[in-house]
């Protein structure tokens, strides 16, 4: 079962423009018309491929189009709602990383210092930059790789775990770096760990107080949260559920956890239209200054096709080529998407309450061609036998993204 509703101002019942012809930028007033029906049928595809229930919000110019499909709770049956709550993975990262460069702006850290400037002896070599660790090319290790090699048994032996950041640093810095600091792109969650480690050093507060005073309050998130080293999920939310690595094995509800793992690289809880409110003011300029922005928009290749990494940022080209800014998130039991136009005055968050499911992964990102686009993209059929397990970034970036 599938809902969708959409909002102009506080009138339901908007009726969706006819597609142009020639799509424009997406944040305009003359880009193409989302797509709300395509976006209800990608949805309805994530259940079909095994997530229980997916979910997905777009606003624009003030019309905000809502789509839902399945069940944010297995156990009780309830259906998942637009207000249910989520953990949203590597989308921490973005929030991570905004927050280092209003430090950057008021004049307390520098992109091109060595890290261990302000971290003395944290990291083995001092070639490694605070915009090496920003953009994945320090080298560092990722030390989820070795951690979520099997996922549900990596998964219960940390689920109610707490780490210190350096206890990750150095499960990290037990294996040998990727690459020389700055040749390449080469994802790794430890690059946050590390960062928000600067966080807390250069403003003596926890990441936590940080992103509420920082980011949470001025925008009245008031569904985001940092709970760690808490393991619940506070108020009306959706239940994420791991897939297991064996075929047919049953899903594991991993909601509850301590994503002491994750930390500032992937903690953070927030909803839809949080999510959308963030990247919009991110990308509207209002959250640090025009020159730092174009630090974070400072784009190098990345893995996946049409990808391309700034500073905690993602940039996406879609099939109408169209590009949107945002991040990708993936911790046990949801995959998130959150992207916007380039001026911020369009944005997607969408959900799906399950991991571990490369098709479900995959099929959710077209919710981008939906929203930005005004059109769905034919799902590619899948390649005959049993197609390998396809893993999101943030918990094995050995393996491609999309």
């Amino acid at each position: 079962m599938a809902s969708a509703r959409v909002v102009v101002g506080a009138v339901a019942g908007a009726v969706l423009l006819p597609l142009l012809a020639v799509p424009a930028h997406a944040g305009s007033p003359t880009a193409p018309a989302v797509d709300l029906a395509g976006l209800r049928g990608v949805l309805r595809s994530a259940l079909a491929q095994g997530a229980p229930g997916s979910m997905a919000r777009i606003d624009d110019r003030g019309t905000v189009y809502e789509a839902a499909a399945g069940v944010a709770d297995r156990g009780s049956g309830r259906a998942m709602g637009y207000a249910d709550r989520f953990r949203i993975g590597s989308v921490t990262k973005t929030f991570t990383a905004v927050v280092l460069l209003q430090l950057v702006d008021e004049g307390k850290l520098s992109l091109d210092a060595p890290v261990n400037r302000y971290l003395p002896g944290l990291l083995p070599d001092d070639r490694i930059t605070v915009r090496h660790v920003l953009g994945h090319r320090s080298g560092l290790y990722d030390y989820t790789n070795d951690m979520f090699a099997k996922t549900v048994p990596g998964f219960e032996a940390v689920r109610k775990k707490v780490f210190t950041p350096r206890d990750l640093v150095k499960l990290s810095l037990g294996r040998p770096r990727t690459n020389a600091p700055g040749a390449v792109y080469s994802y790794s969650n430890t690059n946050f760990v590390v960062a928000g480690m600067l966080i807390e050093e250069l403003t003596g507060n926890p990441v936590q107080t940080e992103y509420e005073n920082r980011i949470i309050a001025p925008l009245k998130l008031s569904d985001t949260f940092y709970v760690h080293p808490g393991m619940t999920i506070p108020g009306r939310h959706a239940r994420g559920y791991l897939t297991p690595d064996q075929a047919g094995a049953p899903l594991v509800d991993a909601t509850e956890q301590t994503a002491s793992w994750a930390q500032s690289a992937g903690a953070l809880i927030s909803s839809t239209r949080d999510l959308n409110t963030f990247l919009s003011a991110l990308l509207g300029g209002r959250l640090t200054s025009a020159a730092q922005l174009a630090q974070m928009e400072r784009w190098m290749p990345a893995s996946g096709s049409g990808q391309a990494y700034g500073l905690g940022l993602r940039r996406r080209d879609l099939s109408c080529g169209i590009s949107v800014y945002g991040h990708t998130g993936a911790v046990q039991g949801f995959y998130t998407y959150a992207f916007a136009s380039k001026d911020g005055k369009r944005s997607l968050a969408a959900v799906a309450n399950t991991s571990n499911n490369g098709t479900v992964l995959n099929t959710m990102l077209r919710t981008l061609d939906s929203a930005f686009c005004g059109k769905t993209v034919k799902a590619v059929k899948p390649p005959r036998g049993k197609a390998p397990v396809e893993r999101h970034e943030d918990v094995a970036p050995a393996l491609p993204l999309d």
